[in-house]
């Protein structure tokens, strides 16, 4: 779990394949404080820690994540690329920001930004309708791994607000129109529009019709819709 606040930006020091796999070797200022195995939010993404050091620190990425993200781009000219960095929410620790998972659902481009005054900016994004049913306004985003509030949505766009302490903490402070950008939609959402569709396509169980069941060798009353509702559900 990541909270899209920005921990640092880091650099892609190294790309290398193998067989399918893609390996990231990544400069970062917390690089001696990782572990084996850790989860490290990159651009959006999260990755798992396999090697490190006081400098640097790998991780892999499979075709999946190669296919939803912009990453497929670092084979070519990975090297010197600045991403966005969070290693992952302890249990302990204050939960600030949005949740964010690191499952990014896909791509979106720059279509616009302008001057949205004292320093920010509006940045509009367009992206697949697959990805923008998932949106909501004033819902949250997550682009390239930074926690935003959506501001407006359309057929094919939706905008959000950068700060000044925002574009200035992060690699959204340089985009430009037509770049590429990693979208992971809001959890609750996803899981909202997918029970929402499975029921419309009939794939979701009707409680009405659930059979009697038997808890610890006695049978018990047959649970009904009606019956949840006498018991306050």
């Amino acid at each position: 779990m990541f909270t899209g606040l920005v921990e640092a930006m880091g650099r892609v020091a190294k790309v290398s394949a193998t067989g399918s796999i893609v390996n990231l070797q990544i400069e970062a200022p917390f690089s001696g404080e990782l572990k084996k195995g850790q989860s490290v939010c990159v651009s959006g993404a999260c990755l798992t820690v396999v090697n490190c050091n006081n400098v640097s620190f790998n991780v892999e990425m499979m075709n999946e994540t190669l296919k939803r993200t912009k990453f497929s781009s670092l084979i070519e000219k990975g090297i010197g690329t600045v991403v966005n960095l969070e290693r992952a929410l302890r249990a302990s620790d204050r939960f600030d920001g949005h949740f964010v998972l690191g499952h990014i659902d896909g791509v979106g481009f720059v279509r616009s930004f302008h001057n949205g005054g004292a320093g920010s900016y509006i940045v509009k994004i367009e992206a697949a309708r697959e990805i923008l049913c998932q949106i909501v306004s004033k819902g949250s985003v997550a682009l390239d791994g930074v926690a935003l509030t959506v501001i407006d949505l359309s057929d094919d766009c939706f905008s959000v607000g950068l700060i000044p302490t925002t574009l200035s903490n992060c690699t959204l402070g340089k985009i430009k129109t037509g770049d590429k950008l990693n979208i992971e939609t809001d959890i609750i959402g996803k899981y909202i529009l997918t029970k929402i569709s499975d029921v419309l396509r009939g794939n979701f169980p009707d409680i009405r019709n659930v059979n009697q069941t038997e808890i610890n060798g006695k049978n018990k009353n047959k649970i009904s819709l009606e019956k949840l509702i006498e018991m306050g559900w």
